[in-house]
């Protein structure tokens, strides 16, 4: 007689906001179920935001999991972009409920998963559905972060630029100076820390998202 097949759990891990000067840097985890497949699933980057919102939604809606996890502003700070990252992937992938039996991650690093077997992959947001959900469920998430930072800090429009180094990001911060949500180990706001701010209130506390 033979045994029953076990359960195989592929978890596609992608995060969000590594290059920007400011908020959180965001990480999901995404189990998707192999016989409900979305289509137009790619790189966050490469959908408008009105793609990516149906997309959230129908990732939401049909996958196996989801987890969503993030890194402080201070943890970027203290441990550096990189390892932030890791530990908001990380983060992401203990939230889960199903334990993955494989666990795809985005990118040439891999956080430490504490035994389980895990792949990373470049540009595995282009190439394996996966982890594109997982960029897209992140992205959506720190879009949405910054939304709310743009309402505490109303003179640096977070809303529109994400935090990023735009031209008009860098021009808010030489006028007001760095609040307490710009990443203080980035040289471009390290440069102004001399300089008075507004605002130097304590940064937002971790946030999570999941399925539950």
């Amino acid at each position: 007689m033979t045994e029953p097949s076990v359960l195989k759990y592929v978890a596609g891990v992608d995060e969000a906001g590594r290059g920007p000067l400011a908020g959180p840097v965001v990480a999901a985890a995404v189990i998707l179920d192999e016989t409900c497949p979305i289509s137009g699933l790619t790189d966050s980057k490469k959908l408008s935001a009105s793609q990516r919102a149906k997309l959230e939604v129908e990732i939401k809606h049909s996958a196996l999991d989801w987890a969503v996890a993030e890194a402080s502003i201070e943890e970027i700070d203290r441990l550096n972009i990189l390892q932030a990252s890791l530990l908001a992937m990380k983060r992401a992938v203990f939230l889960l409920q199903r334990i993955p039996t494989l666990v795809l991650i985005d990118g040439n690093r891999l956080p430490d998963l504490s035994g389980l077997e895990a792949r990373a992959i470049v540009k595995g947001d282009l190439s394996e559905p996966c982890i594109s959900a997982a960029s897209i469920l992140a992205k959506e998430y720190r879009d949405r972060q910054m939304v709310i930072l743009d309402q505490l800090y109303p003179l640096y429009q977070f809303a529109r630029h994400k935090g990023y180094p735009t031209k008009l990001h860098r021009e808010l911060l030489k006028l007001h100076g760095a609040c307490a949500v710009h990443r203080q180990s980035f040289k471009p706001v390290k440069d102004l820390l001399n300089k008075p701010t507004r605002f130097r209130s304590s940064c937002p506390e971790i946030l999570v998202e999941s399925a539950t």
